[in-house]
């Protein structure tokens, strides 16, 4: 006797690391959200599908620092994709290591082979320059610091100072902390940056706009002999970037060419709270800054994750 086999919705994903931070990226199964701007899709994302959001990205099938990206068709058809990446908190306007991410997973599927290729997003199309040898190099949005020595007051921690700068995502950068950046701090530096996002939310600063600053940066001289820089990135949902982060490192590179202590075209080493680093650098657009990230993604899973209605966590674990 054979039995039924009950067939339920499915999302075909494909899991990837950067520089040891996750990447899903939805390749089938994804809401059909129109032909129109990345930008307006990011809102009917967020607005009407955000179910499948925490359906792929929180617990029980995801994690806080598993980023995803959703596929879609591309405006412009030489295009490689049109892309939105989110977390566990929402949605992001770019994220670079979930570019790389991106990338590779479509090198991967055999639906890009080396060379240049666009990627579309929310907040504006990243060229991406796919190596033989496996690197991708991230030709950003344009990045700028917004202002400089902002200062804060830290419930119980004092005045801290940074500067705020866009690199795709909103950052507050500080650079003398105090803190010790090392892997076996991660509890106490999560609560350090977390404490100063608070504080800068309950003071009323903010990006251009209005716009919540969502990232926080920290940053001490590297001391492995091949970087310029370590750092430690706290993400809009309370977790840490386990790579240096793109969009962090772009705002980095913003923020040093503003001041001087990079020349255009001059390579910049990153590296994160893992030890792995990106190659960064910045060229000219006129008058925008535009940073370029190169690291390399690795493919490490492809899966099918099932809708079952009548699972209570179907649509993930989600805060009330």
């Amino acid at each position: 006797m054979t039995h039924a086999i009950q067939k339920f919705p499915t999302i075909k994903v494909v899991d990837s690391h950067t520089a040891g931070e996750p990447t899903r990226v939805v390749i089938e199964g994804g809401p059909d959200l129109g032909d129109v701007p990345l930008s307006e899709q990011l809102v009917r994302f967020r607005t009407d599908y955000d179910w499948v959001r925490s359906a792929v990205v929180n617990e029980p099938r995801g994690s806080d620092v598993l980023v995803g990206a959703l596929l879609t068709p591309p405006i412009n058809p030489a295009s490689a994709a049109g892309v939105i990446f989110f977390n566990n908190a929402g949605t992001l306007g770019m994220c670079g290591h979930g570019a790389i991410g991106v990338v590779a997973t479509l090198a991967h599927l055999g639906r890009i082979g080396p060379g240049k290729h666009t990627l579309e997003t929310p907040v504006g199309n990243v060229v991406a320059t796919f190596d033989k040898n496996g690197e991708v190099a991230i030709e950003n949005v344009p990045a700028y610091r917004l202002a400089s020595n902002v200062s804060v007051q830290v419930p119980g921690v004092g005045t801290v100072v940074g500067d705020i700068a866009w690199g795709g995502n909103w950052f507050f950068l500080v650079y003398n902390h105090g803190q010790e950046l090392s892997l076996s701090r991660t509890f106490e530096l999560t609560e350090y940056t977390w404490a100063i996002r608070v504080a800068l939310e309950d003071a009323g600063i903010t990006g251009t706009n209005g716009a919540v600053i969502d990232h926080i940066e920290l940053f001490v001289p590297a001391d492995d002999g091949v970087s310029d820089s370590k750092n430690f990135v706290l993400c809009p949902g309370k977790a840490y970037d386990r790579s240096p982060c793109g969009t962090g490192t772009s705002a980095k590179l913003a923020c040093l060419y503003a001041d001087g202590k990079i020349a255009e075209g001059q390579q910049y080493v990153q590296a994160g709270i893992l030890g792995s680093a990106f190659v960064g650098s910045v060229t000219l657009r006129g008058a925008e800054i535009i940073p370029t990230i190169r690291g390399r993604a690795f493919v490490n899973a492809e899966s099918t994750l099932i809708l079952n209605p009548s699972d209570p966590f179907c649509y993930g674990i989600r805060a009330v």
